[in-house]
Order: structure tokens, then sequence, then C-alpha cells
């Protein structure tokens, strides 16, 4: 069992939560991102464009026979965002 006070940040090459082996950004770490972004919802859609990026490579590094959908990466890292941010 994951220590609660562990931050859930990303293993990479592999794109999962160090705290509780979800798929990253696990719900988690979504939470705390929306809440060190409150201010700047545009810093955070930034900042997940780059993550997007970085794990796209990495996954394509890593599994260079799947196909990476890329609807689901967007949702994954980028489009759970955008749907918080409406009102």
């Amino acid at each position: 069992m994951p220590s609660p006070d562990r931050p859930h940040l990303p293993l990479r090459p592999l794109w999962l939560c160090r705290a509780c082996g979800a798929p990253w950004p696990c719900a988690t770490a979504r939470l705390t991102l929306v809440g060190e972004y409150a201010t700047d919802p545009v810093g955070l859609s930034v900042y997940l464009c780059g993550v997007l990026y970085e794990a796209t490579a990495d996954l394509h590094r890593l599994y260079p026979d799947d196909r990476l959908d890329p609807a689901v990466l967007f949702h994954r890292f980028l489009g759970w965002a955008r749907r918080r941010a409406m009102p």
C-alpha cells in the first residue's frame, strides 16, 4: 500500500504513477495539478502539452510495434484538464 504522503509523479518512460501504479496522470495527480495551477489554467494546458509530447515519444520508443491512439493519449494527458476548466 502506497504511503499517503508519497507524491503521485510519473515513472518514466512507462508513464505510470510512482505512488499508485495507475496510468499517469492518475486521479490524485490530476487533483494536485488542478490545485497547483488553480490561477493559471493556460499554464496547466501548456505543461500538459509538453507532458503529452514527452509521453508520446517515450511510449513509442517502448512499444514501437503498437499503434498509439492519439485520441486516447490526448484524453489521458490533456483532455481532462480542458473539461475541468470549463464552466
